[in-house]
Protein backbone atom coordinates (compact mmCIF):
# COMPACT_ATOMS: atom_id res chain seq x y z
CA UNK A 1 0.00 0.00 0.00
CA UNK A 2 1.96 3.55 -1.11
CA UNK A 3 2.15 6.06 2.20
CA UNK A 4 3.85 8.88 0.64
CA UNK A 5 1.42 9.88 -1.66
CA UNK A 6 -2.23 11.08 -0.49
CA UNK A 7 -4.17 9.04 -3.13
CA UNK A 8 -7.67 7.47 -2.06
CA UNK A 9 -7.83 4.45 -0.71
CA UNK A 10 -9.01 1.54 -3.45
CA UNK A 11 -12.04 -0.83 -3.80
CA UNK A 12 -9.26 -3.29 -4.34
CA UNK A 13 -7.11 -2.26 -1.34
CA UNK A 14 -10.28 -2.18 0.70
CA UNK A 15 -10.51 -5.61 -0.03
CA UNK A 16 -7.52 -6.42 1.72
CA UNK A 17 -8.11 -4.72 4.64
CA UNK A 18 -11.59 -6.29 5.56
CA UNK A 19 -11.12 -9.36 4.23
CA UNK A 20 -10.67 -11.84 7.38
CA UNK A 21 -14.10 -10.52 8.60
CA UNK A 22 -15.81 -11.74 5.69
CA UNK A 23 -17.31 -14.84 7.31
CA UNK A 24 -18.64 -12.47 10.32
CA UNK A 25 -23.01 -12.10 10.22
CA UNK A 26 -22.78 -8.60 11.30
CA UNK A 27 -19.97 -6.18 12.36
CA UNK A 28 -20.37 -3.26 14.31
CA UNK A 29 -18.69 0.14 12.69
CA UNK A 30 -18.03 2.76 15.16
CA UNK A 31 -18.46 6.25 13.02
CA UNK A 32 -18.49 9.71 14.74
CA UNK A 33 -18.59 11.93 11.60
CA UNK A 34 -15.21 12.68 11.49
CA UNK A 35 -12.99 11.87 8.09
CA UNK A 36 -11.40 8.69 9.39
CA UNK A 37 -14.54 7.19 10.59
CA UNK A 38 -16.56 8.54 7.42
CA UNK A 39 -14.21 6.93 5.26
CA UNK A 40 -14.09 3.06 7.38
CA UNK A 41 -17.68 3.28 6.27
CA UNK A 42 -17.46 3.71 3.04
CA UNK A 43 -14.58 1.37 2.33
CA UNK A 44 -16.82 -1.24 4.59
CA UNK A 45 -19.60 -0.85 2.32
CA UNK A 46 -17.70 -0.65 -0.60
CA UNK A 47 -15.73 -4.02 0.41
CA UNK A 48 -19.26 -5.68 0.95
CA UNK A 49 -20.41 -5.20 -2.26
CA UNK A 50 -17.57 -7.06 -3.79
CA UNK A 51 -19.28 -10.39 -1.88
CA UNK A 52 -21.90 -12.44 -2.81
CA UNK A 53 -22.64 -13.96 0.95
CA UNK A 54 -21.60 -10.43 2.96
CA UNK A 55 -21.98 -9.63 6.85
CA UNK A 56 -24.50 -7.11 7.86
CA UNK A 57 -22.85 -3.65 8.59
CA UNK A 58 -24.63 -1.89 11.44
CA UNK A 59 -23.40 1.92 12.12
CA UNK A 60 -23.24 3.30 15.91
CA UNK A 61 -22.09 6.64 16.48
CA UNK A 62 -21.99 8.01 20.41
CA UNK A 63 -23.12 11.17 21.76
CA UNK A 64 -21.19 11.65 24.82
CA UNK A 65 -23.40 14.79 25.38
CA UNK A 66 -20.24 16.90 25.82
CA UNK A 67 -20.43 19.13 22.60
CA UNK A 68 -23.78 20.91 21.57
CA UNK A 69 -23.24 19.70 17.64
CA UNK A 70 -22.68 15.94 18.74
CA UNK A 71 -26.17 15.45 17.91
CA UNK A 72 -26.46 17.05 14.67
CA UNK A 73 -23.29 15.34 13.81
CA UNK A 74 -24.77 11.77 14.42
CA UNK A 75 -28.12 12.85 12.72
CA UNK A 76 -25.88 13.57 9.66
CA UNK A 77 -24.02 9.88 10.02
CA UNK A 78 -27.47 8.28 9.85
CA UNK A 79 -28.92 10.10 7.13
CA UNK A 80 -25.42 9.46 5.42
CA UNK A 81 -25.53 5.65 6.74
CA UNK A 82 -29.33 5.38 5.37
CA UNK A 83 -28.19 6.80 1.58
CA UNK A 84 -25.52 3.85 1.68
CA UNK A 85 -28.11 1.49 2.75
CA UNK A 86 -27.20 0.85 5.91
CA UNK A 87 -28.84 0.67 9.52
CA UNK A 88 -27.39 3.27 11.94
CA UNK A 89 -27.94 3.77 15.64
CA UNK A 90 -26.94 6.48 18.23
CA UNK A 91 -25.71 5.79 21.54
CA UNK A 92 -25.89 7.99 24.18
CA UNK A 93 -23.67 8.55 27.25
CA UNK A 94 -26.01 9.68 29.73
CA UNK A 95 -25.55 10.22 33.55
CA UNK A 96 -23.34 12.69 35.48
CA UNK A 97 -20.25 13.25 33.62
CA UNK A 98 -16.50 13.28 36.32
CA UNK A 99 -15.07 16.94 36.81
CA UNK A 100 -11.55 14.61 36.06
CA UNK A 101 -10.35 12.19 33.69
CA UNK A 102 -12.73 13.54 31.49
CA UNK A 103 -11.49 11.85 28.33
CA UNK A 104 -10.66 8.38 29.94
CA UNK A 105 -14.36 8.22 31.30
CA UNK A 106 -15.83 9.02 27.72
CA UNK A 107 -13.33 6.07 26.11
CA UNK A 108 -14.50 3.82 28.11
CA UNK A 109 -18.27 4.91 27.99
CA UNK A 110 -18.01 4.71 24.43
CA UNK A 111 -16.67 1.16 24.28
CA UNK A 112 -19.07 -0.11 26.68
CA UNK A 113 -22.20 1.44 24.76
CA UNK A 114 -20.42 0.16 21.17
CA UNK A 115 -19.96 -3.39 23.15
CA UNK A 116 -23.94 -3.43 23.89
CA UNK A 117 -24.93 -2.33 20.70
CA UNK A 118 -22.57 -4.64 18.91
CA UNK A 119 -24.16 -7.84 21.00
CA UNK A 120 -28.02 -6.28 20.40
CA UNK A 121 -27.14 -6.41 16.20
CA UNK A 122 -25.83 -9.92 16.80
CA UNK A 123 -22.11 -8.92 15.93
CA UNK A 124 -18.92 -9.96 17.90
CA UNK A 125 -16.61 -7.47 16.04
CA UNK A 126 -16.78 -3.73 16.67
CA UNK A 127 -14.92 -1.66 14.17
CA UNK A 128 -12.94 1.69 14.32
CA UNK A 129 -11.04 4.10 12.57
CA UNK A 130 -7.40 4.10 14.36
CA UNK A 131 -5.17 4.78 11.48
CA UNK A 132 -0.87 4.71 11.21
CA UNK A 133 -1.39 8.62 12.36
CA UNK A 134 -3.54 7.61 15.56
CA UNK A 135 -0.80 4.58 15.98
CA UNK A 136 2.16 7.24 16.22
CA UNK A 137 0.08 9.22 18.90
CA UNK A 138 -0.11 6.29 20.62
CA UNK A 139 3.74 5.59 20.84
CA UNK A 140 4.21 9.08 21.51
CA UNK A 141 1.73 8.96 24.38
CA UNK A 142 3.46 5.89 26.44
CA UNK A 143 6.53 6.56 25.61
CA UNK A 144 5.67 10.20 27.92
CA UNK A 145 4.24 7.35 30.29
CA UNK A 146 7.73 5.37 30.68
CA UNK A 147 5.47 2.37 29.30
CA UNK A 148 7.58 -0.66 28.68
CA UNK A 149 8.23 -3.40 25.78
CA UNK A 150 4.69 -4.27 25.86
CA UNK A 151 2.76 -0.26 26.03
CA UNK A 152 5.01 0.80 23.24
CA UNK A 153 3.59 -1.91 20.77
CA UNK A 154 0.68 0.48 21.01
CA UNK A 155 -2.18 -0.64 19.45
CA UNK A 156 -2.77 -4.27 17.78
CA UNK A 157 -5.44 -4.74 14.35
CA UNK A 158 -7.91 -7.13 16.86
CA UNK A 159 -7.61 -6.72 20.47
CA UNK A 160 -10.28 -7.41 23.63
CA UNK A 161 -12.58 -4.63 23.90
CA UNK A 162 -10.89 -2.36 26.53
CA UNK A 163 -14.59 -2.14 28.63
CA UNK A 164 -13.38 -5.59 29.59
CA UNK A 165 -16.31 -7.65 27.46
CA UNK A 166 -14.49 -10.31 27.39
CA UNK A 167 -16.67 -12.26 24.29
CA UNK A 168 -16.33 -8.77 21.87
CA UNK A 169 -13.37 -7.83 20.08
CA UNK A 170 -12.22 -4.57 18.80
CA UNK A 171 -10.83 -4.37 15.36
CA UNK A 172 -9.08 -1.67 13.70
CA UNK A 173 -8.78 -2.15 9.85
CA UNK A 174 -7.37 1.01 8.71
CA UNK A 175 -4.35 0.84 11.58
CA UNK A 176 -1.85 1.15 8.49
CA UNK A 177 -3.60 3.61 6.27
CA UNK A 178 -2.50 6.93 6.76
CA UNK A 179 -5.12 9.62 7.83
CA UNK A 180 -4.28 11.75 4.81
CA UNK A 181 -5.53 8.69 2.17
CA UNK A 182 -8.80 8.40 3.95
CA UNK A 183 -8.87 12.43 3.47
CA UNK A 184 -7.99 11.76 -0.22
CA UNK A 185 -10.85 9.09 -0.31
CA UNK A 186 -13.35 11.12 0.78
CA UNK A 187 -12.52 14.65 -1.09
CA UNK A 188 -11.92 12.88 -4.64
CA UNK A 189 -15.78 11.26 -3.93
CA UNK A 190 -17.16 14.34 -2.75
CA UNK A 191 -18.45 12.96 0.64
CA UNK A 192 -18.37 15.76 3.64
CA UNK A 193 -17.20 15.07 6.85
CA UNK A 194 -17.12 16.67 10.25
CA UNK A 195 -14.10 17.92 12.02
CA UNK A 196 -14.49 17.89 16.09
CA UNK A 197 -12.52 20.48 17.60
CA UNK A 198 -11.53 18.77 20.82
CA UNK A 199 -8.92 16.71 18.45
CA UNK A 200 -6.98 20.37 18.48
CA UNK A 201 -7.85 21.22 21.83
CA UNK A 202 -4.48 21.81 23.66
CA UNK A 203 -5.73 20.98 27.42
CA UNK A 204 -5.89 17.52 25.90
CA UNK A 205 -2.26 15.43 25.85
CA UNK A 206 -3.07 13.60 22.13
CA UNK A 207 -3.47 16.84 20.70
CA UNK A 208 -0.42 18.47 21.82
CA UNK A 209 1.23 15.47 20.39
CA UNK A 210 -0.49 15.94 17.69
CA UNK A 211 1.32 19.31 16.73
CA UNK A 212 4.53 18.05 17.36
CA UNK A 213 4.37 15.14 14.58
CA UNK A 214 5.09 18.17 11.69
CA UNK A 215 8.47 18.75 13.60
CA UNK A 216 9.53 15.10 14.55
CA UNK A 217 8.71 14.54 11.03
CA UNK A 218 11.19 16.70 9.89
CA UNK A 219 13.62 14.28 11.50
CA UNK A 220 12.84 11.09 10.18
CA UNK A 221 10.28 10.15 12.99
CA UNK A 222 6.85 10.54 11.04
CA UNK A 223 4.20 8.34 11.57
CA UNK A 224 5.60 5.57 9.69
CA UNK A 225 8.91 5.13 11.89
CA UNK A 226 6.73 5.31 15.08
CA UNK A 227 4.33 2.46 13.59
CA UNK A 228 7.36 0.25 12.63
CA UNK A 229 8.72 0.66 15.84
CA UNK A 230 5.71 -0.60 17.75
CA UNK A 231 5.60 -3.29 15.14
CA UNK A 232 9.15 -4.27 15.49
CA UNK A 233 8.69 -4.00 19.78
CA UNK A 234 5.13 -5.98 19.46
CA UNK A 235 7.87 -8.98 17.87
CA UNK A 236 9.99 -9.20 20.85
CA UNK A 237 7.16 -8.95 23.09
CA UNK A 238 4.95 -11.92 21.67
CA UNK A 239 8.67 -13.16 21.89
CA UNK A 240 9.17 -12.49 25.60
CA UNK A 241 6.14 -13.47 26.29
CA UNK A 242 6.71 -17.16 25.28
CA UNK A 243 9.53 -17.30 27.47
CA UNK A 244 7.72 -16.49 30.64
CA UNK A 245 5.34 -18.70 29.69
CA UNK A 246 8.12 -21.40 29.13
CA UNK A 247 9.64 -19.64 32.40
CA UNK A 248 6.08 -20.53 34.79
CA UNK A 249 6.50 -23.78 33.33
CA UNK A 250 9.59 -24.47 35.02
CA UNK A 251 9.69 -23.01 38.01
CA UNK A 252 6.20 -23.92 39.35
CA UNK A 253 6.82 -25.53 42.31
CA UNK A 254 3.34 -26.56 43.19
CA UNK A 255 -0.04 -27.11 40.87
CA UNK A 256 -2.27 -26.36 43.43
CA UNK A 257 -0.25 -23.03 44.43
CA UNK A 258 0.12 -20.55 40.45
CA UNK A 259 1.77 -18.39 42.22
CA UNK A 260 4.28 -20.65 43.89
CA UNK A 261 7.64 -20.49 42.47
CA UNK A 262 11.15 -21.89 43.08
CA UNK A 263 13.11 -19.15 44.19
CA UNK A 264 16.44 -19.85 42.86
CA UNK A 265 15.49 -20.60 39.35
CA UNK A 266 13.62 -17.85 39.76
CA UNK A 267 16.59 -15.47 40.62
CA UNK A 268 18.25 -16.75 37.55
CA UNK A 269 15.80 -15.62 35.62
CA UNK A 270 16.47 -12.68 32.87
CA UNK A 271 15.46 -9.56 34.72
CA UNK A 272 12.44 -8.87 32.04
CA UNK A 273 11.22 -12.62 32.69
CA UNK A 274 11.38 -12.78 35.77
CA UNK A 275 9.63 -8.96 36.07
CA UNK A 276 6.89 -10.52 33.77
CA UNK A 277 6.12 -13.84 35.56
CA UNK A 278 5.74 -11.83 39.00
CA UNK A 279 3.35 -9.49 37.34
CA UNK A 280 1.27 -12.04 35.55
CA UNK A 281 0.78 -13.98 39.37
CA UNK A 282 0.06 -10.77 41.19
CA UNK A 283 -2.49 -9.15 38.52
CA UNK A 284 -3.79 -12.79 38.54
CA UNK A 285 -4.07 -13.62 42.10
CA UNK A 286 -4.18 -9.86 43.31
CA UNK A 287 -8.00 -8.10 43.08
CA UNK A 288 -7.07 -4.47 41.89
CA UNK A 289 -6.28 -5.35 38.27
CA UNK A 290 -2.60 -5.25 36.27
CA UNK A 291 0.21 -3.67 38.49
CA UNK A 292 1.93 -0.68 37.44
CA UNK A 293 5.36 -1.03 36.14
CA UNK A 294 7.47 0.97 38.12
CA UNK A 295 5.53 -0.68 41.41
CA UNK A 296 6.87 -4.33 40.25
CA UNK A 297 10.23 -2.88 39.35
CA UNK A 298 10.67 -1.86 42.68
CA UNK A 299 9.27 -5.12 44.23
CA UNK A 300 11.50 -7.37 42.25
CA UNK A 301 14.41 -5.03 43.61
CA UNK A 302 13.23 -5.79 46.93
CA UNK A 303 13.38 -9.49 46.65
CA UNK A 304 16.42 -9.45 44.59
CA UNK A 305 18.07 -7.39 48.03
CA UNK A 306 16.34 -10.03 50.51
CA UNK A 307 17.57 -13.13 47.97
CA UNK A 308 21.45 -11.36 48.89
CA UNK A 309 20.68 -11.21 52.41
CA UNK A 310 21.03 -13.54 54.88
CA UNK A 311 18.37 -13.63 56.23
CA UNK A 312 16.57 -14.58 52.12
CA UNK A 313 12.93 -13.47 53.58
CA UNK A 314 10.91 -10.76 52.59
CA UNK A 315 7.01 -10.18 52.75
CA UNK A 316 4.64 -7.07 50.82
CA UNK A 317 1.27 -6.59 49.82
CA UNK A 318 0.74 -5.20 46.11
CA UNK A 319 -2.39 -4.92 43.79
CA UNK A 320 -4.12 -6.67 46.21
CA UNK A 321 -1.44 -9.49 46.16
CA UNK A 322 0.75 -10.77 49.06
CA UNK A 323 4.00 -11.64 47.96
CA UNK A 324 6.24 -13.83 50.24
CA UNK A 325 9.82 -14.73 49.89
CA UNK A 326 10.15 -17.66 52.65
CA UNK A 327 11.60 -21.26 52.23
CA UNK A 328 13.14 -20.86 48.97
CA UNK A 329 10.01 -20.35 47.77
CA UNK A 330 8.56 -16.82 45.93
CA UNK A 331 4.62 -17.20 46.66
CA UNK A 332 2.39 -15.04 45.71
CA UNK A 333 -1.54 -14.67 46.95
CA UNK A 334 -4.13 -12.54 47.56
CA UNK A 335 -3.49 -10.32 50.35
CA UNK A 336 -5.63 -10.25 53.55
CA UNK A 337 -8.19 -7.79 53.90
CA UNK A 338 -6.86 -4.63 55.09
CA UNK A 339 -7.70 -3.43 58.95
CA UNK A 340 -8.49 -0.35 59.48
CA UNK A 341 -8.26 2.73 62.55
CA UNK A 342 -11.81 2.06 64.49
CA UNK A 343 -12.52 5.18 63.21
CA UNK A 344 -11.92 5.48 60.49
CA UNK A 345 -13.67 1.88 59.69
CA UNK A 346 -16.15 1.89 56.58
CA UNK A 347 -18.56 -0.89 54.73
CA UNK A 348 -17.35 -4.02 53.50
CA UNK A 349 -17.93 -4.97 49.63
CA UNK A 350 -16.76 -8.00 48.14
CA UNK A 351 -13.99 -8.60 46.00
CA UNK A 352 -14.01 -10.46 42.57
CA UNK A 353 -12.26 -13.21 44.63
CA UNK A 354 -14.99 -13.28 47.59
CA UNK A 355 -12.78 -11.80 50.28
CA UNK A 356 -14.08 -8.70 52.05
CA UNK A 357 -12.35 -5.18 51.44
CA UNK A 358 -13.59 -1.68 52.38
CA UNK A 359 -15.82 0.43 49.46
CA UNK A 360 -14.24 2.43 47.67
CA UNK A 361 -15.31 5.92 48.03
CA UNK A 362 -16.62 7.10 44.17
Amino acid sequence: MPFEKNISVSVLEATALFSDLERCPALLLAVSGGPDSIALMVLAQAWTKTLKRKPELVVATVDHGLRAEAKREAANVGKFARKLGLKHRTLKWTGKKPATGLQQAARLARYRLLSDAARKAGASFVLTAHTLDDQAETVLIRMSRGSGITGLSAMARIAPMPSGDGDMKLVRPLLGVPKARLIATLRDAKIPFAVDPSNRDPRFTRARLRGLMPHLAEEGLDARRLSQLAQRLNRADVAIEAMVDRAHAELIVDLGAPGAYDAAGYFRLPAEIALRLLGRAVTLLGDEGPVELGKLEALMEALEAAQKSGTRRYRRSLAGALVTLADRKITVEGAPPRRLAKSRRTPLTKAPSGRARPAKSR
